[in-house]
């Protein structure tokens, strides 16, 4: 299975954009130099009071489709 990984820092401000609907879409720069977008509702299991901090990576299937997101530090 493919990863792509990354760092997030997004204020709990920041993620009210998502929960209300105005923002469906997070881009992200991986690590390798690649950006990402992804369904917004993937960070949902992330967040906190503070937001969302942390390294993260992507899990992709042979045909390039989203499989999940885990939180690696």
């Amino acid at each position: 299975m493919r990863q792509v990984r990354f760092t997030l820092r997004i204020s709990a401000e920041q993620m009210l954009r998502y929960y209300r609907g105005k923002a469906a879409c997070v881009s992200v720069v991986a690590e390798d130099g690649r950006r990402v977008r992804f369904p917004a509702e993937n960070l949902r299991p992330f967040v906190t009071r503070e937001g969302i901090h942390g390294r993260f990576a992507l899990r992709f299937d042979e045909h390039n489709r989203l499989q999940g997101m885990d939180r690696i530090g």
